[in-house]
């Protein structure tokens, strides 16, 4: 099982393309030709990781030079960095919205913004509320994947991956340009309604409809009938399968966009919305524990096929998008995941790259580690696909470090240490956190000195795993906050940082 059946993504475009345009007719447009990237400066990150564990720190340092090399700016899109097939000089929705976190981290704020903003600008009625797969640094849909508005590839689940990326960085900016935005703004109520409708996508409706639900255009039944498929409306990232109604990846990310759709709306100050979207994103993630999980055999279904029957093993969607419940529904998902993975095909990079995001957040810190070892090690297979680089500058940040963004009226970071052996300690400098800058040092599992580099106050939630009365806030003690969270007890607490000060709390 690769994680969210992505193993084809962004890559298997070429090969339809060679068919598609045998039967796009005079509507095919023509490749762009091929000129020079524009001139520009290196990318210079500012972002810094230091460690006791030196293996970590070069994996680190080699994702954040191949990572930097894939961004540009000059171009006649805007700023925008590499997400997808290197070389193809272009960017596709569901690889920018994973790598949008370790973009964050990198300083790239602006670029994501601008590039998920391309995505929003080109939804439109003639592509049934779709967008573009796939956008080229001319502005342009890529060649490699578009033919016409009726003949064009395109997974279902790319345009909710899109918002719930949006989302996640409104949270990591503040930018209010991911709320009030018009292109952004219309992007998600077209979405969220029209897109949700034309594809039948609504929990209603999901679990009957068609492989591409009709009417069709007579356009569209012409490709059906010279192609026996169409790749316009895949209902999954599982791209190596053609016949299937339903994904349960497209599930676990709608379930995802409805959630931060709520939030949206709430900041939009529509509270109807909000409750509507609310109960839309609960259907959905009952839907998912219900339905979709098989009791026998104590797993999720991945798929709902042809004939409407469910089949197939898929853990990692619903870990992905946090739309299992919690308790032995959630553990038997891991243990999944964690099975899986010791069949995984080393050449599978797509997959593997979300595997560390995933593993630290269930508590599963070991492995988490050593999957981070695994892609940064010179040599490994098609390291040098972008997905790469980003996932793992990502999984360092919000997974080792356990550095998030808590959805509040002011900005509060929450640190959560993962370090595991050889990693005695880990310091991340100069994160670009809103309008701040900080920079956190884990002292094992025990200590965390957070540091305000730059920017307003802001209050930091520091988090540890294990369950304690008190934490010492500058060796003074404090009653502490308890849960457990996906899999993991933890206590924390709330402190304000101020402009330019650095706070120590540690565990008694």
């Amino acid at each position: 099982m690769r994680l969210l059946t992505m193993g084809l993504t962004c890559a298997a475009a070429c090969v339809w393309l060679t068919a598609a345009a045998q039967t796009a007719g005079s509507g095919a447009k023509a490749p762009v030709p091929e000129t020079p990237l524009a001139a520009q400066a290196a990318f210079v990150s500012r972002l810094e990781f230091a460690s006791s564990d030196q293996r970590i720190v070069q994996g680190f340092n080699w994702a954040k030079r191949q990572a930097s090399e894939y961004v540009f700016t000059g171009d006649p899109v805007g700023p925008w960095y590499e997400a997808a097939l290197p070389g193809r000089q272009a960017f596709c929705m569901r690889d920018t919205a994973h790598q949008s976190v370790g973009a964050q981290a990198l300083g790239l704020s602006a670029w994501t913004l601008n590039m998920l903003r391309r995505f929003a600008e080109n939804i439109s009625a003639s592509k049934q509320w779709c967008s573009y797969w796939e956008i080229d640094r001319f502005n342009q849909p890529s060649p490699a994947d578009y033919q016409s508005d009726t003949s064009f590839w395109y997974d279902l689940p790319a345009s909710f991956d899109v918002l719930d990326s949006a989302y996640r960085m409104y949270l990591w900016t503040g930018d209010r340009d991911y709320i009030d935005n018009p292109a952004l703004d219309n992007f998600y109520d077209r979405t969220m309604d029209d897109y949700v409708k034309r594809w039948q996508l609504s929990p209603d409706k999901v679990m009957t409809r068609d492989r591409f639900p009709g009417p069709l255009t007579d356009a569209e039944q012409q490709i059906l009938e010279h192609q026996g498929h169409i790749h316009l409306g895949l209902p999954g990232y599982n791209e190596s399968n053609h016949t299937y109604v339903v994904g349960l990846d497209l599930l676990a990310v709608e379930y995802a966009a409805f959630r931060d759709y709520a939030q949206i709306e709430r900041l939009r100050g529509n509270r109807a919305g909000a409750q509507t979207a609310e109960t839309t994103a609960t259907a959905l993630k009952d839907l998912i524990n219900n339905t979709w999980w098989d009791a026998k055999d104590s797993t999720f279904y991945a798929l709902l096929n042809g004939a409407h029957q469910m089949e197939g093993r898929n853990a990692s969607s619903v870990l992905y998008w946090n739309a299992v419940e919690p308790g032995p529904k959630m553990e038997s998902a891991v243990k999944d995941l964690l099975a899986s993975m010791q069949h995984r095909n080393p050449c599978g990079v797509e997959g593997e790259s979300h595997y560390a995001e995933i593993l630290y957040r269930y508590g599963a810190d070991k492995t988490a580690y050593e999957v981070l070892l695994d892609l940064t090690a010179p040599g490994h297979c098609r390291q040098e696909y972008p997905e790469v680089s980003y996932s793992v500058i990502g999984a360092i940040t919000t997974g080792l470090m356990g550095i998030n963004v808590v959805p509040a009226r002011n900005l509060e970071v929450e640190t959560l240490p993962a370090l595991t052996l050889p990693a005695r300690w880990a310091e991340l400098r100069n994160l670009p956190i809103q309008k701040n800058a900080v920079t956190v040092r884990h002292n094992g599992n025990h200590e965390t000195v957070f540091t305000n580099r730059n920017g307003p106050a802001l209050f930091w939630r520091a988090a540890f795993p294990g369950t304690y009365r008190q934490l010492l806030v500058g060796g003074k003690p404090m009653a502490a906050h308890n849960e457990e969270r996906t899999l993991v007890k933890i206590s924390w607490v709330e402190v304000p940082v101020g402009a330019g000060d650095t706070v120590r709390v540690s565990t008694p």
